[in-house]
């Protein structure tokens, strides 16, 4: 990139209902997977970032949790989270289900985003599988009650709309250098993106068996002197009886777990993995500070 030619830089924060499909879109406005996805409502955790390009124009995707009615303490500091990932941005982006929708979850939200300064992007989600007038008529409503900029109708799943966006997004950034190198697409470690990569591992085998009341944390990370990595990771659950759906017979469960992360994360670091899985059983582990500092969140009371 030559330096006489003028770059953009800013901060895009991508809020919604739990399960809106963010990750999803994060993962598609950067080109590749920087954030976990789920059909599991509520997996976004830290203020996971991704880095977009869009020509000379760099965008800072800031992946929020889900915003939604905190319950317990790591509801509260995942709702916290995503408002703080809001605060600095140069356009917020409001994505929302047409199909599923969640009302309860989404009028609130609807609510708070109408107040704020920043400049408002509505993203309707899903046009591949939603029907056209309802899709229309809620761009209607919900352009009514709060003052978008732009309205834009996409597919996170299959891309449909998003270049368009994109470009849309490029254009409010304002003009200054570069935050990041140009080959880098997030801000998260390694580290910590291997805890994720097992956390959706977690998820895609054990659906509804196991509850949301689980985490993995990082142990160890080295990097071997034959150009491999070796991982250990501990993931914790709240009674013992989740920790033998983990397991599973023979320890078969944790054995597919282990297979599949490993498998994804050799293709991500472009290195051979090494990983080591353990379960421990913690009833308390989501009352527990530094665990809520691995996980990149601040511990609210």
């Amino acid at each position: 990139m030559s330096e006489q030619e003028t770059t953009r830089c800013g901060v895009v924060a991508v809020i919604g209902a739990p399960n809106a499909g963010k990750s999803t879109l994060v993962n598609q406005l950067v080109g590749q997977k920087v954030a976990i996805t789920s059909a599991k409502a509520q997996t976004t955790r830290a203020r996971m970032m991704g880095i977009a390009l869009r020509g000379q124009t760099q965008m800072i995707l800031v992946d929020t949790p889900g915003i939604f009615a905190p319950k317990r303490r790591l509801d509260r500091a995942m709702v916290s989270a995503a408002w703080e990932g809001a605060e600095a941005a140069d356009a917020v982006l409001l994505l929302v289900d047409p199909v599923k929708q969640r009302r309860h979850e989404l009028e609130p939200l609807l609510e708070q985003v109408a107040s704020r300064p920043e400049r408002k992007i509505l993203v309707l989600n899903k046009v591949d599988v939603a029907k056209k007038e309802p899709l229309l008529a809620l761009a209607q409503e919900l352009g009514e009650k709060v003052e978008f900029a732009e309205i834009y109708f996409v597919s996170a799943l299959t891309g449909d709309g998003v270049p368009e966006m994109k470009q849309a997004l490029a254009d409010m950034m304002p003009e200054g250098p570069w935050m990041y190198p140009e080959d880098q697409v997030s801000d998260a470690s390694e580290r910590l993106l291997a805890t994720e990569i097992t956390r959706e591992q977690l998820y895609q085998q054990l659906h509804e068996e196991l509850p949301y009341d689980s985490a993995v944390r990082p142990e160890k990370y080295i990097q071997r002197k034959d150009g491999s990595v070796e991982i250990h990771q501990q993931i914790v659950v709240m009674r013992d009886n989740q920790r033998a759906i983990v397991l599973g017979k023979g320890g078969s469960r944790i054995k597919a777990i282990g297979e599949a992360a490993r498998k994804e994360l050799s293709e991500l670091l472009g290195q051979k993995v090494h990983l080591f899985l353990h379960v421990k059983t913690d009833e308390r582990w989501s009352e527990d500070k530094e665990m809520f500092e691995e996980m990149g969140l601040d511990w609210v009371r």
